[in-house]
């Protein structure tokens, strides 16, 4: 047996055949690729044709019917084509028959028509007709790359038989056939009625990988969409072969031309084999709302004031207006920094909740995953992280099922109450939340293989979790703090906690959170759940947050020289008054990431692409105030409500919160300047 081939040449010639003209020449969109080594023999000759259907439709309008609709009948125009354009031109001395010729068709698009795009919510799914559709989904699996017979040479066993010898009885693989399609025992000869034997070395193997994809509707199921409405999702099969195969990533989106087959193993599924894969982005949003322009207006002369009017009437729906604003801006700055497109995502804003009142906190932060495109709610009955299953279609691959994690790459996955979670699960949790990537061990022997593997997988999502502080563990288990500040989180394992970059204590019994308001808002959503409670709620609608987070998210920020300096020594005086000689620093490098990526996230929510002194002061203060409640107070003591001193109520309180900021800035670089870099009790090293 024989992989397939390396060398790559080009043949550019003009053919007439069957009334087609085909000028390669001619179109610069039109190629086709020779895979094969010229001192090699080899049973099947692959021929990977890159074809633009716009500029064949142009040309030959017949042709472009036959591409477009029967896709099989043109492979076997391209095959003679090819054949004649190959024996006439020399390129290959070792090619004897036209069946020889593997001809694989690769579009680069289709036409933006209806009847071309398969939408995997709808059924019956199209897989009679043969042709080319494009599809769009979300890869939830995949398998690891196994081997398939592109073709293969088959003999008559009698050896007075002329066919017993040459390359008359070729097989290669066409979409939707399964190995034992092109490589059986029972084919016999058209001649004389022997059987045929294959000539092994003549095998010609290729790259095969397995993946499955579900539509972007199917994620309102990860996000507790209901509507009072049953619904279901169906994950979709797609073949990818040979240089196709690895093109896909577990939690990416793409659009990937291919024709629906009909695969028959124990269970009969609709399945596509890929021609072209695109990787998908969604168009920038082009601007916000007229409401919230107006708002950014007005607040213009203030760096804080529109941030901390959004987290005010942020999600009145859930809670009343002025109520869980610190919660409420620093969800809104992790949204910010979430993506919708399939890149690396290197700023996420993990947020760890310590409440006593999970329900309220748990359905605001259902709502505020809704208001991203990866939002994801981890089903309990589901795995966090990736999983291994045997392939269902007997292919001998391992499946490698993404998990919520995976799933929500670019977005946020909240799941739910740590305490829920076993302890390895806790602590695989707090290794990913380090290191930002999961690995899966293959054991070779359970899955049938020789060898043990393993593959790695980025993790580009951030985690929102919460603690409650009255479950009864919790009280038998309560201990007494003798730090200043410091939260007793002993439900948690310590290095969990420290790995999240946000600590925050939701306590709805202090003045920051008064019972009052929120027990009449609850009483009054649950009888009527759809009406507008607030102003707020009918001038900002949930779908204003949306286009807002979505038009933020994608601006591209940068730090002012000032805000650079500022983030840096804070985090460097900070460090040090943390450090001591027993236990060493207890801030690590990620401190720093945690700090630029909160400075950034305000700067994004405010619609700047600059972010200033102001942004890094929200963000040291809210990092300060985390630190506060895991380790104790320090010299740069923070009030737990730094961020929020006053309640907003209008204009007057705004202006008594941005004197109390400005405060809050001198004194923070006054920390810079005595225990910061190039201060006396700084040494060399440090």
């Amino acid at each position: 047996m024989i992989a397939s081939s390396t060398m790559v040449c080009s043949v550019k010639v003009t053919v007439y055949f069957r009334n087609f003209k085909i000028p390669m020449c001619s179109y610069p969109h039109f190629y086709v690729c020779i895979f094969t080594d010229s001192k090699q023999s080899y049973a099947v000759y692959r021929f990977s044709i890159l074809i633009n259907p716009s500029d064949i439709v142009e040309l030959d309008a017949e042709l472009g019917n036959y591409i477009l609709h029967q896709p099989l009948k043109a492979a076997h125009v391209f095959q003679s084509v090819c054949f004649v354009a190959v024996k006439t031109l020399s390129l290959i001395g070792q090619l004897q028959t036209e069946t020889q010729i593997n001809i694989v068709l690769k579009l680069t698009h289709l036409p933006p028509l209806r009847s071309y795009s398969l939408d995997l919510c709808e059924f019956p799914l199209d897989y009679a007709s043969q042709r080319f559709y494009m599809m769009q989904g979300i890869v939830i699996a995949m398998t690891t790359v196994t081997k398939y017979t592109q073709g293969a040479r088959f003999l008559c066993s009698d050896e007075a038989c002329p066919l017993s010898k040459g390359f008359e009885y070729i097989r290669v693989h066409v979409p939707g056939a399964t190995e034992s399609a092109t490589v059986r025992n029972d084919f016999l000869c058209n001649l004389c009625s022997s059987s045929l034997q294959e000539d092994r070395k003549f095998r010609v193997l290729g790259d095969k990988q397995i993946v499955e994809i579900i539509t972007a509707k199917a994620l309102h199921a990860f996000q507790g969409y209901s509507n009072n409405q049953p619904f279901r999702f169906q994950s979709l099969t797609i073949f990818l072969r040979d240089e196709s195969v690895s093109k896909m990533n577990i939690g990416n989106e793409y659009k990937i031309i291919g024709i629906p087959t009909c695969v028959r193993t124990s269970q009969t599924a609709v399945c596509i084999e890929a021609n072209s894969i695109i990787s998908y982005n969604p168009e920038v949003p082009s601007g916000i709302s007229d409401n919230f322009r107006y708002l950014l207006s007005l607040t213009s002369s203030s760096c804080w004031k529109f941030t901390a009017i959004l987290a005010n009437i942020f999600a009145s729906q859930i809670v009343p207006p002025g109520t869980y604003n610190l919660l409420k801006l620093c969800l809104l700055m992790s949204l910010v920094q979430t993506s919708d497109r399939n890149k690396e995502l290197k700023d996420c804003l993990d947020i760890l909740i310590m409440t006593s009142d999970t329900l309220l906190v748990d359905r605001l932060l259902n709502f505020s995953i809704k208001l991203v495109p990866r939002g994801i709610r981890h089903p309990v009955s589901t795995e966090i992280f990736p999983t291994l299953s045997r392939n269902k279609y007997g292919t001998g691959a391992v499946s490698i099922q993404a998990g919520s994690a995976l799933l929500a790459k670019g977005g946020i996955c909240f799941i739910g109450d740590l305490a829920s979670h076993k302890k390895d699960k806790l602590e695989q949790l707090q290794s990913v939340v380090e290191s930002r990537s999961i690995t899966v061990y293959i054991p070779g022997k359970k899955f049938g293989d020789d060898i043990n593997q393993q593959m790695t997988f980025p993790v580009q999502c951030s985690f929102w979790s919460f603690v409650d502080m009255d479950s009864s563990s919790r009280r038998n288990m309560q201990k007494t703090n003798t730090l200043i500040g410091r939260m007793d989180c002993s439900l948690i394992p310590a290095n969990l906690v420290e790995a999240f970059g946000l600590l925050i204590n939701c306590n709805e019994s202090s003045s920051s959170y008064p019972l009052i308001s929120t027990v009449q808002h609850t009483l009054k959503k649950a009888i009527d759940p759809e009406e507008l409670l607030y102003v707020a709620s009918k001038k900002f609608t949930t779908e204003d947050f949306e286009k807002l987070l979505a038009f933020a998210k994608n601006l591209n920020v940068e730090f002012s020289l000032e805000a650079e300096r500022m983030i840096h020594g804070y985090y460097l005086a900070s460090r040090r008054i943390r450090t001591d000689s027993i236990s060493g620093s207890k801030l690590s490098a990620s401190a720093l990431k945690y700090l630029v990526s909160l400075a950034e996230a305000h700067a994004r929510l405010n619609l700047r692409n600059k972010v200033l002194k102001e942004d890094v002061l929200i963000a040291a203060l809210l990092f300060e105030t985390s630190l506060t409640l895991k380790y104790g107070a320090t010299v740069f003591c923070v009030a737990p409500n730094a961020v929020f001193p006053f309640e907003l109520y209008n204009e007057e309180y705004l202006e008594q919160r941005d004197i109390y900021l400005n405060q809050c800035q001198q004194q923070l670089q006054q920390f810079i300047a005595t225990y910061g870099p190039g201060t006396a009790i700084f040494t060399s090293d440090e």
